[in-house]
């Protein structure tokens, strides 16, 4: 609730301010002047929601956004002279310098160019051209995904070599509380060891760290970008192995309407939309999602058992947005959020549902003079339900043995301000706040009948505050630096244990001491520009993650595998040190970035192996002396034609535990769930008038499902397509394939083997109403 008030004070400070500065910008001198053109394609067609900047001759910039036709208006403009600038998503970057001369207002015509690789725009935190990032960067926009099969967001971001889920398996059937983020090697876990952001507001579980795919519409996504190396300077504990930030579709006045709809094999029915519409300066948007697949039987045919079903889910999602425009692109908006999901395991008594709704409310406001300012407040509850089971070894009786129900809150607030000077600096500084509260709620089961309640549980508070500077030293070098410091403490934590065969027994209760640790975390990073074309970096952080509430207090099992909680975890802490080359050559069109690199990280949280059973592996979370994630990163992209692209990446990581004084059998053993090798390639053939194609591939090496790398799982090969065909210009329809040769890919080994989906095939529509 402290976090609640005080963000809602700062929310009325913002908007009064904003409404201030608005108020004195409306004053116009009679002898100020208009700037206003229209921004075209190569083919003649309006460019919607360009960005357009007009920095003047005495440095003030204005900024404005292009309507439905293209076009822009800049009024109260007092000098003559100065410079325009104008960026769009998949156009390249176009610079030109204007004079009114002795006119009062000019008619200007702007033509973009389709944009190769390097000239993609980040925006999150601020905005930089791929060519001129130090950081490890992959852009994904929404035409990529067009002529990508995957159904859901996170097996799209699975062409990224290094990006992957806890296992090979995805959000289609997995677990929720298997699908934590892993980048680079550095160890995939159930909670993520990359922070995930949704408009700058954390998407990752309050409680568990997990993700939940299916909250964002497809149809809503507009960017995703996909940062590879710790980026704890700017986000915090979340992102000691990177951060994947997605970028939706922003409300605009004009009608626009986006549809996908497709039926597949499994009894696998999806549909996915977003629309938006406004009148004057009122704009809103609704997303919306719902998804449900029949499934398939998860374990392999040779060992299953009557037990083995369908593992099985179904989801929706819708969101609200409500916005208020002021002057240029400065606005205030409130948004709500609602999720649902329910999945069977895989056995007829293991089941999972989840119930959360969420809401953020804020502001952007731009100024030439006192820069670019962004405030966030954001709160939400969920409910998460799971049962567990004991499987016997042939796999034909099952009992419970446990039923879990885990609420949880959480609220927070985030402000960021940026600024750039005519000196070639950029300065970016900001600070969030966040509170999470959680419990997990369980009844034991033992020969059929309940035995005892066991309950745990605490609070987390976060707060952190940091601040960043690029300085463009010279047309060679850029230097930057960053530096954060993060503040968290669980309290209020107990465990208490009831047993209910005896109900005159007293419970026992354990209140567990306040926990407060504190981190630092800098960067530098130096890009020199060998040519026009060809630029070295070198960067050195450092980052950690706070373990998760989850994994403090909540134990869980996974069919014969039972991992316990530890309530006595510390913070993992990690320095990452990485050099690379970027070359974009053959004006723009071909892209290239190697990358060196090495993490390592302290105090590590593991799942270690304590006892082996013929029934049941014991586990429980661990910190380990340090372990290292060091290899090769390549990525290529090269636009062929203006219809024809083809890219790829791959990555070799050696990630191993380095030591571990309290098991010195796992030192030098690799870490689980990392394929030493990894490859993507995939291919677009884009001609909106008759046929898109899209081909994908991605292949991994063998690696260990365990800690003791007893079981390995084999290596894989997918193999993915989609073809779609217009037929007006406002339907499409297309097919779909993944895992097209319907080849066996190993996703579990404890020691019973899971498998990750066979063949998967649809059709569908994609309709489309307006420009957006």
């Amino acid at each position: 609730m402290r976090i609640l008030l005080l963000g809602l004070l700062f929310s009325c400070f913002f908007q009064f301010t904003t409404s201030a500065k608005i108020s004195q910008a409306q004053t116009i001198s009679p002898d100020e002047i208009s700037v206003e053109g229209v921004v075209r394609d190569e083919s003649g067609a309006a460019i919607a929601n360009a960005t357009v900047k007009l920095i003047l001759t005495n440095s003030i910039t204005l900024e404005r956004a292009t309507d439905v036709n293209g076009r822009f208006v800049f009024n109260s403009v007092k000098t003559h002279t100065g410079k325009l600038i104008v960026t769009a998503a998949g156009f390249a970057r176009s610079e030109q310098n204007w004079n009114l001369g002795t006119d009062r207002s000019q008619q200007l015509e702007v033509t973009l160019t389709l944009a190769g690789v390097s000239e993609q725009v980040t925006v999150t935190r601020m905005e930089t051209r791929l060519e001129e990032t130090p950081a490890s960067i992959i852009v994904n926009t929404n035409s990529d995904f067009e002529t990508t099969a995957a159904i859901t967001l996170d097996d799209r971001l699975r062409q990224v070599p290094g990006f992957s889920l806890f296992r090979r398996a995805g959000s289609r059937t997995a677990n929720p509380t298997a699908q934590g983020v892993s980048l680079r090697g550095v160890g995939a876990s159930g909670a993520s060891r990359a922070l995930v952001l949704v408009d700058n507001v954390p998407l990752n579980d309050p409680f568990g760290g997990w993700i939940y795919w299916g909250r964002v519409p497809r149809e809503s996504v507009a960017q995703v970008e996909i940062l590879r190396g710790a980026s704890s300077d700017l986000y915090g504990g979340g992102a000691i192995g990177g951060t994947v930030s997605i970028v939706t579709k922003k409300p605009q006045t004009k009608l626009f309407i986006g549809l996908e709809a497709s039926y597949g094999n499994q009894n696998t029915p999806e549909f996915s939309l977003f629309s938006s519409g406004g009148l004057g300066k009122w704009n809103a948007s609704v997303s919306a999602e719902a998804f449900g697949t029949g499934g398939y039987i998860l374990v392999d045919e040779t060992e299953r058992g009557f037990v083995d079903t369908m593992a099985n889910s179904r989801r929706a999602a819708i969101n609200f947005k409500l916005e208020r425009s002021f002057a240029g692109q400065n606005r205030v908006f409130a948004s709500a959020a609602f999720y649902g999901e329910n999945r069977r395991n895989g056995t007829p008594l293991q089941i999972n549902d989840t119930r959360l709704h969420q809401f953020v409310t804020g502001g952007d406001w731009k100024s030439g003079k006192f820069g670019a300012f962004m405030a966030r407040i954001y709160g939400g509850s969920q409910i998460y339900n799971q049962t567990f089971s004991a499987v016997s070894a042939n796999r034909n009786t099952e009992t419970l043995t446990r039923t879990q129900r885990v609420p949880a809150q959480v609220y927070g607030l985030s402000a960021q301000w940026l600024q750039t000077f005519p000196t070639q600096n950029t300065l970016v500084a900001g600070f969030d706040a966040r509170e999470v509260r959680g419990t997990s709620n369980e009844i034991i089961f033992g020969n059929s009948r309940a035995i005892s309640a066991v309950s745990a549980g605490g609070r987390e508070l976060n707060f952190g505050v940091f601040a960043s500077d690029i300085a463009r030293l010279n047309s060679r070098f850029t230097l930057s630096g960053s530096l954060r410091f993060d503040r968290w403490q669980n309290f209020r934590a107990s465990s208490s244990t009831s047993p209910l065969v005896q109900p005159s027994a007293l419970p026992v209760i354990i209140i567990f001491p306040k926990r407060t640790e504190s981190a630092l975390s800098p960067r530098a990073s130096l890009l020199f520009k060998l040519t026009d074309n060809i630029s070295l970096a070198i960067s050195a952080a450092q980052a950690f993650r706070q373990p998760t509430l989850n994994e403090l207090y909540r134990s869980f099992r996974v069919g014969d595998a039972l991992t316990l909680a530890n309530e006595n975890l510390r913070a993992e802490r990690a320095v990452n040190l990485e050099a690379g080359v970027i070359a974009s050559v053959l004006n723009g069109r071909l892209y290239l970035r190697s990358t060196l690199f090495s993490t390592e990280i302290s105090r590590p949280i593991a799942n270690v192996t304590i006892q082996i059973s013929p029934n049941l592996i014991t586990r429980q979370r661990q910190n380990l002396g340090r372990t290292r994630s060091r290899g090769l990163e390549l990525d290529a992209e090269m636009r062929l034609t203006n219809n024809f692209t083809v890219s790829g990446g791959y990555l070799f990581v050696d990630a191993r535990v380095q030591s571990f004084p309290a098991n010195t059998a796992l030192e030098n053993l690799l870490i689980p769930q990392v394929a030493r090798h990894q490859f993507a390639f995939q291919s677009q053939y884009t001609n909106r008038k008759f046929v898109q194609i899209g081909l994908q591939i991605r292949t991994g090496s063998t690696q260990f499902d365990d800690d003791q790398n007893r079981f390995q799982l084999n290596k894989y090969f997918m193999f993915d397509a989609l073809v779609s065909r217009r037929l007006t210009n406002n339907l499409e329809v297309f097919a779909a394939a993944e895992n097209l040769f319907d080849n066996r890919i190993e996703t579990g080994r404890s020691p019973v083997v899971t498998l990750a989906a066979p063949r998967a095939f649809r059709i569908g529509f994609r309709f489309r109403l307006g420009e957006h």
